[in-house]
C-alpha cells in the first residue's frame, strides 16, 4: 500500500483571503475527499491510502454516484439556478463586475503626467512591447516639439522583428544540430519561431540597430494589424528550413555551407516579410505643426538619425526590474536561448521585491516621466471599465470559492506569466499609501477610460512583474546587480521569456 501525506494547513496569501469565506479557509486547511457511498466530505485524515501503485496508473474514474451526489448538491441550491441563468448569457467579466471596486476607484490621479498621449491600437497583434516602448520615447518628443499629437511606426520596428527573430530561430537551430528533434529543447525552439511577443531588451536591440520613424512615414498594412497569416507562412517555412539544415547536417555538411544554406533562407524570409508590409524607408522628410500653429520641417533624415537626433532618449541606459518571488532577490537573471538579434545579447533582468518596484515607479512618475512595465492582464480585468484589481470580478458570488495560491505558486504551476506590456502614466497616494495606478494602453480608446486603464495597488502586488527604469535612478547597491553573472533560467521559463497580447 502507498501512503500519500497531504498537507493539513496552507498559508493563504492576502490574494486568496480576497474571495474565501470563513468556512472555505477553514476547509482549505484541511484534506478534502469521497465517502464509500461517493458522497463528498471533509476528510478527517491528512492521510490518503492508494490501495497499489498500479491503481495510481490507471486513474481513479469518476463513478455514477459521486456525479449524482455533485447534481443533487447543485440543485439543492437556488442561486445557482440564478447564477447559471445569467453566465449562460454573459461573460464572466460582464455577469460579476463589481460595482463597488470601480466606484471606489475613479480615474483621478494625484500624481499625472503632463501629457495625455493619443491612444494607440494594436489590433490583433501581439506587438504591445513595441507599442509600449514607443509610447514610452514619444512623451519626451511631445513635450521637446510642443506636440499635441504623435505616433512613431510600430510596423517599421516590427518589420525588423520578424527578420531578426528568423535569424535567431535559424542560429539556435545551428547551435542545436546534435540536440534530439523531440527533446525538450528542440520542440521548443520550434514551436514558436516568430510569435508577435517580445520584451524590453529586444525592443532596445531594435532600435539601437535600425532607428525609429513616425507612423506617417511607415503606417500599418493588413498584415501588421492582424499578423496571424503572415506569422503562419513565416513559422511554416522555418520549421521546413529547420529540418533541411539538421538532415544536410546529418548528412555531412560542414557549419559555412549550412550557413550559405541560412542566407538563401533569410533572402526568403525577408521577401515574405517586404510583400507584406513594404519595404521600411532608408530616409525620411518629418514636417509637423506644433500647438503654436508653427511649421517643422527635416528632410532626409535615417531612422537612426530620427532615433538619436529627435526622440533623443538612449534606451541601453534602462534596466528590467523584474518580482519573481521563486528565485532570490537582489539577483542578476536571463533566459537561455531567448533573444532577437544576434549580437545584441540575450534579455537580462535584476530581480527585487514588488515593494521595491513601487518605489522606484513612483520615484520616475513623480518626476514626470512614464514606467514601462509588465503584467498579467488575463487575471483579473474589467474591460468596460478598464479596471484592474483583485475583487473586481466578483467570483466568489457565483462560485462559493477562492484563489489559494501565492504569487511564486501561480507562476510555478503555470497559472500566472507576463502577458501583456503597457506604460504606467500616474499614481495616486493618499496620506503615504499608494492607492492605484493610471495605465496607457495600446487597444484602442473604446477599451475603460478613453484607453487609459487604473490598476489598484493590491493588483500590483499579484500580477505586475516587471518594470524599466533609467540606470541613474537605482541605487548603488542595485546597479551594482548589473555586474554579476547572471543566473541563466531555462528557455521554457516563460515568466521570463516573450510575451504579447
Amino acid at each position: 500500500m502507498t501512503v500519500v501525506h497531504i498537507p493539513n494547513s496552507t498559508i493563504l496569501s492576502s490574494y486568496a483571503r480576497h474571495f474565501m469565506t470563513e468556512q472555505q479557509e477553514k476547509e482549505a486547511k484541511g484534506a478534502r475527499g469521497f465517502g464509500s457511498d461517493g458522497s463528498s466530505k471533509t476528510a478527517k485524515s491528512t492521510v490518503a491510502s492508494v490501495e497499489d501503485s498500479s491503481s495510481v496508473k490507471a486513474g481513479q474514474d469518476i463513478t455514477i454516484p459521486q456525479l449524482e451526489d455533485y447534481c443533487d448538491d447543485f440543485t439543492a441550491d437556488i442561486k445557482n439556478k440564478l447564477a447559471t441563468l445569467t453566465l449562460s448569457h454573459e461573460t464572466y467579466s460582464e455577469a460579476l463586475e463589481n460595482r463597488e471596486v470601480y466606484l471606489k476607484h475613479p480615474p483621478v490621479f494625484s500624481h499625472k503626467l503632463e501629457i495625455d498621449a493619443p491612444i494607440t491600437n494594436q489590433k490583433n497583434s501581439g506587438r504591445c512591447w513595441i507599442f509600449a516602448g514607443l509610447n514610452m520615447l514619444r512623451q519626451h518628443m511631445m513635450k521637446e516639439y510642443n506636440l499635441d499629437e504623435l505616433e512613431l511606426s510600430e510596423p517599421f520596428v516590427f518589420f525588423y522583428d520578424k527578420l531578426e527573430k528568423s535569424n535567431w530561430f535559424l542560429e539556435n537551430i545551428l547551435r542545436t544540430l546534435d540536440e534530439d528533434l523531440d527533446g525538450r529543447l528542440v520542440q521548443l525552439l520550434l514551436a514558436g519561431p516568430v510569435q508577435d511577443g517580445g520584451q524590453w531588451d529586444m525592443f532596445v536591440a531594435l532600435v539601437e540597430k535600425y532607428g525609429v520613424v513616425p507612423k506617417e512615414a511607415y503606417p500599418e498594412t493588413v498584415h501588421t494589424a492582424d499578423s496571424e497569416q503572415m506569422d503562419w507562412l513565416i513559422t511554416t517555412k522555418l520549421r521546413e528550413y529547420a529540418k533541411e539544415i539538421r538532415t544536410e547536417h546529418a548528412n555531412g555538411k560542414s557549419i559555412d555551407e549550412l550557413r550559405m544554406m541560412k542566407d538563401r533562407m533569410l533572402r526568403e524570409i525577408h521577401k515574405v516579410i517586404s510583400v507584406s508590409l513594404g519595404q521600411p524607408p532608408k530616409t525620411i522628410d518629418w514636417s509637423f505643426y506644433s500647438k503654436d500653429k508653427k511649421f517643422h520641417e527635416f528632410r532626409n533624415v535615417t531612422p537612426l538619425e530620427f532615433y538619436k537626433n529627435h526622440v533623443k532618449q538612449d534606451c541601453t541606459k534602462f534596466v528590467s526590474l523584474i518580482n519573481d518571488p521563486r528565485n532570490e532577490y537582489m539577483k542578476k537573471y536571463t533566459v537561455d536561448y531567448w533573444g532577437n538579434v544576434c549580437g545584441a545579447g540575450s534579455v537580462h533582468f535584476i530581480n527585487l521585491s514588488v515593494q521595491r518596484l513601487k518605489d522606484y515607479a513612483i520615484r520616475v512618475l513623480e518626476s514626470g516621466h512614464p514606467v514601462w512595465f509588465g503584467c498579467d492582464i488575463d487575471k483579473f480585468f474589467s474591460h468596460s471599465h478598464g479596471m484592474m484589481d483583485t475583487e473586481v470580478i466578483d467570483y466568489k458570488s457565483a462560485f462559493d470559492f477562492g484563489f489559494g495560491m501565492t504569487k511564486a505558486e501561480r507562476l510555478q504551476y503555470g497559472d500566472s506569466t507576463i502577458t501583456h506590456a503597457m506604460v504606467l502614466t500616474g499614481v495616486h497616494i493618499e496620506d503615504g499609501k499608494t492607492i492605484r495606478w493610471r495605465i496607457e494602453n495600446s487597444w484602442g480608446a473604446s477599451v475603460g477610460n478613453k484607453g487609459y486603464l487604473t490598476m489598484t495597488d493590491r493588483w500590483f502586488d499579484e500580477f505586475v512583474y516587471q518594470i524599466v527604469i533609467e540606470k541613474s535612478e537605482l541605487s548603488k547597491e542595485v546597479l551594482d546587480v548589473l555586474g554579476q553573472e547572471a543566473v541563466v533560467l531555462p528557455p521554457w521559463d516563460l515568466m521570463l521569456g516573450v510575451f504579447g497580447k
